[in-house]
């Protein structure tokens, strides 16, 4: 009884003094954060390592080991499964909000994921894909709950806050770091196909041995994660049981059902254009009629939906990395650094590079500049830029492709550019949207920031379908028109910034 009580009262709120009083953890911040990051890091280990060979698996023939598909279908495939592990970030929230509380749902989250992995490391087409469904239902689970706990972490008033969440996103880009160099040189170097010949293995099940790598990181973080479950004492409760043991499962089935719903909406958008423009319709009606209303809860709601409108632009461009930018270098990049060559995949690894470098940077930025910092809509509008900017750059990269692969600057130089931008937008996005949701719906809410990259990733990857690496001229094109509709969308959000602010209510 006293086991059931424990687990199903909310965790009660930190005043100031006892978050400020805890400093045990990474770099003076809660010890709780300590948990947080490693175990994001090993789940982000089994996600990126995963996505780096993804659609290169899709799109090698069967005599190379890969399914042999054309790069439309196999981007469509690849952009409906990374929107599928963010969207269903707002059923995890849900449940967490609702049943059994971001705690649980993390832990439970994690073991689905490392299942899916680990059905990928079979080579039998059916376990491909049920693999992929497991994943995307465990991320939905993991993601948006342990943001959650992370800013439960700190009281509202703790200027450590955005700082933490940057620390956190470092942990995330660790892992994201480590697993294309391991999973990419399993999947793809010539040396572990030799290896696996000498002990008798067929080699052109090297990528199945990159999928269970995914699967035993994403268990290395759960073992940390129940080893550590003590220092999350104060967050990810339960909800407090009714006093008739209702819990919502009529809108659990909605919930279910309209993700379901969306994500084979957004599957038939393939086929059907049309169905882009219409939600980009819906997200602006739902901005004007949450900001007509008078209470001060709903302007925040409605500059929630603004911050997502601009983080769906934002995040079409840059997850083109998995798709676009990673055929670009398997095709037209000359993949090798004084003199040595190495698997296309370990490209994945260098946006995690500069966000370790850049992290600590932009965290000790925010925290010296105080108050005196940009404000949070103007860190969107300088995100969205610096993405735009890094697809310019791809422009004349692609026209020199047309006297034969071009050199690893580059793509060095894009994902540098392309990582400014993130740091400006995603963790801060993360803050951001703890600050604003109501905390009844703080679940729900990140579910909802989560859905933003979902949308992205589908856009990004049904853009990748048309990418073409046999023309230089069309390449460029590709990249220009993507950089211009992503400075446009920077140019408007700048107009709207005093509007947002106001929506705010006097949060930063």
């Amino acid at each position: 009884m006293a086991e059931k009580q424990r687990m199903t009262s909310p965790a009660k709120p930190k005043s100031p003094d006892q978050s400020l009083q805890d400093t045990g953890g990474l770099g003076g911040h809660p010890r709780g954060l300590t948990t947080l990051f490693f175990t994001e890091m090993w789940e982000r280990f089994s996600y990126y390592g995963m996505r780096a060979i993804l659609l290169l698996f899709m799109v090698k023939t069967a005599a190379e080991g890969g399914l042999g598909y054309e790069t439309k279908k196999a981007a469509a495939i690849y952009g409906t499964y990374t929107m599928s592990v963010y969207l269903l970030s707002i059923l995890g929230g849900f449940i967490a909000d609702n049943f059994i509380g971001a705690r649980r749902c993390v832990l439970v989250g994690g073991i689905i994921i490392a299942s899916g992995h680990y059905a990928m490391a079979f080579s039998w087409q059916p376990a491909f894909f049920v693999g992929l469904v497991l994943i995307a239902l465990g991320t939905g689970l993991l993601k948006p709950n342990i943001s959650t706990m992370v800013g439960g972490l700190y009281s509202p008033t703790d200027q450590r806050r955005d700082a933490g969440f940057s620390l956190f996103y470092m942990g995330i880009n660790l892992g994201a770091f480590l697993a294309p160099l391991v999973i990419g040189y399993l999947a793809q170097s010539n040396s572990w196909k030799v290896q696996l010949v000498h002990w008798g293995l067929n080699p052109l099940h090297s990528w199945h041995w990159g999928f269970a790598a995914a699967g035993l990181g994403m268990t290395f973080g759960l073992i940390f994660y129940v080893l550590q479950w003590h220092t999350l004492s104060q967050v990810g409760h339960a909800p407090l049981i009714t006093k008739n043991g209702a819990r919502p499962w009529g809108k659990l089935a909605l919930v279910t059902l309209a993700s379901l719903v969306l994500i084979a909406g957004m599957e038939a958008s393939d086929r059907y254009p049309a169905i882009i423009y219409l939600l980009f319709v819906l997200q602006i009606a739902a901005i004007l009629l949450f900001a007509s209303k008078p209470n001060p809860e709903s302007k925040r709601i409605a500059a929630i939906l603004v911050f997502f409108f601009a983080a769906e632009i934002f995040w079409a461009i840059f997850e083109q990395s998995g798709s676009t930018i990673s055929l670009f270098a398997e095709n037209l990049t000359r993949n090798e650094i004084f003199g040595r060559s190495f698997p296309s995949s370990w490209w994945q690894s260098v946006n995690s590079i500069w966000v370790i470098v850049l992290g600590p940077i932009f965290a000790s930025l925010w925290i010296k500049l105080g108050p005196k910092q940009p404000s949070s809509p103007m860190k969107f509008v300088l995100g969205l830029l610096f993405v735009a900017l890094s697809f310019v750059l791809m422009v004349p990269a692609a026209k020199l492709t047309a006297q034969g692969k071009v050199g690893p600057i580059w793509l060095i130089s894009v994902f540098f550019i392309q990582t400014v931008g993130e740091m400006l937008l995603s963790p801060v996005g993360l803050s951001t949207m703890c600050k604003l949701a109501p905390q009844r719906l703080l679940g729900l809410v990140m579910g909802i920031w989560f859905l933003a990259t979902a949308l992205g990733s589908k856009l990004a990857g049904a853009l990748a379908g048309e990418f073409k690496s046999d023309n230089a001229d069309l390449i460029a094109t590709f990249f220009w028109h993507q950089a211009l509709a992503g400075g446009a969308c920077a140019l408007a959000l700048l107009a709207l910034v005093p509007w947002v602010k106001r929506l705010m209510g006097g949060i930063r």
